[in-house]
Parts: structure tokens; C-alpha cells; sequence
């Protein structure tokens, strides 16, 4: 039996399968959701993970022993379980670990119209419930005395959640597109057909087959060598863009033709400029280590950018408060008003297609107006003393920048910037920095880590 608090994160459930996490585990997380929720009916999903199937049954079975009826959907992308929590009303569960390796699995829950469940706000008691149970075996033979077990009822959304998104992003006018599309093995495989069926667009698919053991490469197309073979197919086959979706499909990070990775702020820059033009002088959210290009574009565009702390739950909670139309993450996540406020990769990607079929200029040129800084990425140090290191920063820049502190810590000079942030699970320091010249850039970079790492 795996240690709760160990596989409960702030955003989601996540463990080894099964040392971890495994079907008593799951069948009580289901009973204590409707527990804690009330939910009378809910969704629940799974990615392509050879745990998925006895997990998400098991947890069917724990929901429906405290009553609950459960609309299982089977295959599906998280932001297909979105789709189903949102235009169904109703609370939902995925079955995923996202990006992990093959011997993970996870939950992500939500509440009716896709409203994140974290720690704050819900997770935290379903962890609690779930010990309960588990502790004193109320669950055996999971039934309640006197309960009556709910319904379980399959139904296919996928199609439905293909003619949503065609719905908010119309690409059939475009001019013709040729793809390549890196599904790592994921469920973009599984999505990607049904959203782009019927489209201008020619696919060449990579790595399609849904397979849970991941055996050509990590779903995480954050990793550079994740993104090797999408870049070489690209240049080879002549495409105008390549699409890497990570293991549930909710991210995706987009190539140029060229073979270049387009940076997130870039995408998120270009998907406000769009949504804005839409919805003019609407707030846009942006976290704090996205470019200072994105903030400014907005604001070139009439919009009022909103900055945040670094986490999916802090930008749907800000957006939830100031009715946001957009947001968007240094991570690829990027989140839509009319997406019930969550987030979704295949809808980012579709906002890329329709400005690059919409006029004749290569992507290299079109997002060449949405980057403006050189920036070093994320670079994690391990660091023992997270607290000692951030003071030796604060003192080496004293006096060259301005500090604010919304996030770990943040240091703005002439022509650069830096955050630098605790992990909340790894002893480890995350720094990113950005500057308009890349060799100030570089620099300061350069000595903030030896500062870390002294």
C-alpha cells in the first residue's frame, strides 16, 4: 500500500505503479471524491498507460459504490476530459501521469465546468478521505449499508470535443498546411485525426500508435532530444510546422520550418494578439518567467496583460477573478476563456495554424514579431540550502535592480531580468533568465549560477 501523501501532489495524484499507486488506492480516491465533492454524477478519462485500465476501474468502482454514476469516456486527452466536465456540467477524473515515464500513472481531477481541484481546493480532503477509508476498510466490500451502486454509462466525446474546437478556431479557409505532427506514442494520436479531419491541413505522423511504454522517445517535448526526430522530419519532408503533444495532450510545443523551437512566450504572444483582436482591451494572463515581450505586445494591442505566479492553478484561479480571455506559461500550457478557463494544447496549436495559413509568410517570419529577448531557458541547480543561496543572490545584485518577491525571487535591471525559485518537491533552485542582448544575457546567467552554485 502506497503512502497517500507521498502521491499527492498540490495540482494532481501522481506514483509508481504499483508500489505506489495501485487499484485500493484508486477505488478510495474514487469513493472519497464523491465523498468530498457530493458529486451524484461525474466523468472520468484515461490516457493510453497499460495501468489506465484497472485504475480507472477501480476508481468507477469506489465512485460508484457511494452512489455516484459515472460517465466512463475511455481514450481521451486531458483537455478532452475538459471538454466532457465543461460542456456536460459535471465533476470529472483523467487518468494520466502527463510527461512521466511509463511506470507512472496519475489522477487529475476537476470539479463541474472544469475547475481545477488542488490542494486548496479540494485535493487536500480527498487525500484525507481516502487514508480514512483505506484505514478502516469501509471499502470492502465498497459498498455503504444500504447504498445503491450508480451507473456506469460509455460514451465516445471525442468527436464532439474535435467539432468544439473547430468551432472556436475555424481553419477551413486557410491556406493548404503540411504538418508534421509528434505524437510520442500519447494521445495526440489519438485526438490529433478527429480535430483535423476534414481540414486543409496534410498530417505526416510521428509515432501515432498509442503506446503507454513510450518505446521511441519520452512524451515531453520540453526535453530537447524529445524533440530530434520531429525537427528532422520537418526539414526532410519540406512541412511548414511541426506539433510535439506530451503524454496527455494538453501541452504542445511547435517547430518552425526551419527545424527551430518556437518559444512558448512567442506562441503566447501571438494567440493574445489573436484573442484580442476578438476581444479588445480584454486581460491576458502570463506567469512571471514568460518574455517581457508578451506583456508588452499585449499592451501594443490594446489588451491588459496580468502577471502571476508559475503554476496551472494560480493562472485559472486569476483568470476565473478577472475573466481573463487568455493565458499563457513558459511550460506550453496555455489556457482559454472559452475553454471554460482550462487549458489546451491542440487549441494553441490550431491558433498557430489559422496565423500561418491566414497569409503566405513562413512561421520563422510570422513569430519573428512575438520574440524580442534572448532568454537561457529553465536551469535547475541542486542546492541543499535553497534559503542561503537566494540570500547570496539578493546581496551580489543589491543595489543593481529592482526585487519583487510574487514568486521565488525576481531581479529587473536595464535590458535583463532573472527569476530564481524554489521547487516545492526537489532540493533544487530553477533559474530563468532573459535579457535583449545575448551576450548580457549570457553573462548574467552566468553569474547568478556560480553565485547558486558557491
Amino acid at each position: 500500500m502506497g503512502d497517500l501523501a507521498k502521491i499527492f501532489k498540490a495540482y494532481d495524484v501522481r506514483g509508481v505503479v504499483p508500489d505506489e499507486l495501485d487499484e485500493p488506492i484508486a477505488e478510495a480516491v474514487g469513493a472519497a471524491f464523491v465523498d468530498v465533492t457530493g458529486a451524484t454524477s461525474l466523468v472520468v478519462t484515461r490516457d493510453m498507460r497499460a495501468s489506465g485500465v484497472a485504475l480507472a476501474g477501480a476508481f468507477i468502482r469506489g465512485a460508484t459504490g457511494r452512489g455516484a454514476d459515472v460517465i466512463d469516456t475511455g481514450l481521451g486527452s486531458t483537455d478532452l476530459l475538459y471538454y466532457a466536465s465543461g460542456s456536460l456540467d459535471l465533476p470529472g477524473v483523467m487518468f494520466t501521469a502527463s510527461h512521466n515515464p511509463a511506470r507512472y500513472n496519475g489522477l487529475k481531477m476537476c470539479h463541474a465546468g472544469a475547475v481545477p481541484v488542488g490542494a486548496d481546493t479540494g485535493l487536500t480532503a480527498v487525500r484525507d478521505r481516502a487514508a480514512e477509508l483505506l484505514a478502516s476498510e469501509l471499502l470492502a466490500p465498497g459498498l455503504e449499508p444500504g447504498a445503491t451502486r450508480g451507473s456506469v454509462t460509455e460514451k465516445d466525446l471525442l468527436q464532439g470535443y474535435a467539432a468544439h474546437l473547430r468551432g472556436l478556431v475555424d481553419l477551413s479557409a486557410i491556406r493548404p498546411l503540411r504538418v508534421v505532427v509528434d505524437a510520442g506514442n500519447a494521445m495526440g494520436g489519438h485526438t490529433v485525426p478527429a480535430v483535423f479531419d476534414g481540414l486543409p491541413i496534410e498530417v505526416t505522423p510521428l509515432f501515432f500508435e498509442l503506446d503507454g511504454t513510450f518505446p521511441n522517445h519520452e512524451a515531453n517535448p520540453l526535453e530537447p532530444e524529445n524533440l530530434v526526430d520531429l525537427q528532422r522530419a520537418v526539414i526532410e519532408t519540406g512541412a511548414d510546422l511541426g506539433l510535439a503533444f506530451d503524454g496527455d495532450a494538453d501541452r504542445c510545443w511547435v517547430i518552425d520550418e526551419r527545424g527551430r523551437s518556437v518559444s512558448p512566450s512567442a506562441v503566447t504572444a501571438l494567440v493574445a494578439a489573436r484573442e484580442l483582436a476578438k476581444h479588445p482591451g480584454a486581460k491576458i494572463i502570463h506567469n512571471l518567467i514568460t518574455s517581457q515581450g508578451v506583456p508588452e505586445i499585449v499592451r501594443e494591442h490594446g489588451g491588459v496583460p496580468v502577471r502571476t505566479r508559475v503554476g496551472h492553478s494560480f493562472i485559472k484561479a486569476e483568470m476565473a477573478a478577472t475573466g481573463a480571455v487568455f493565458g499563457g506559461e513558459h511550460s506550453a500550457h496555455y489556457y482559454f476563456r472559452d475553454f471554460w478557463f482550462a487549458d489546451s494544447g491542440m487549441l494553441a496549436a490550431m491558433h498557430v495554424l489559422a496565423a500561418l495559413g491566414e497569409q503566405a509568410s513562413p512561421l520563422s517570419e510570422v513569430v519573428a514579431a512575438y520574440s524580442r529577448y534572448h532568454a537561457s531557458g529553465e536551469i535547475n541547480s541542486t542546492v541543499a540550502d535553497q534559503a542561503a543561496a537566494l540570500t547570496r543572490v539578493r546581496e551580489t545584485f543589491g543595489g543593481r535592480g529592482s526585487f519583487d518577491e510574487l514568486d521565488g525571487l525576481t531581479v529587473s535591471g536595464s535590458g535583463w531580468w532573472f527569476n530564481l525559485r524554489a521547487s516545492n518537491t526537489e532540493p533544487l533552485l530553477r533559474l530563468n533568465t532573459e535579457a535583449a542582448d545575448e551576450g548580457k544575457m549570457t553573462a548574467i546567467r552566468d553569474e547568478v549560477l556560480a553565485v547558486v552554485r558557491s
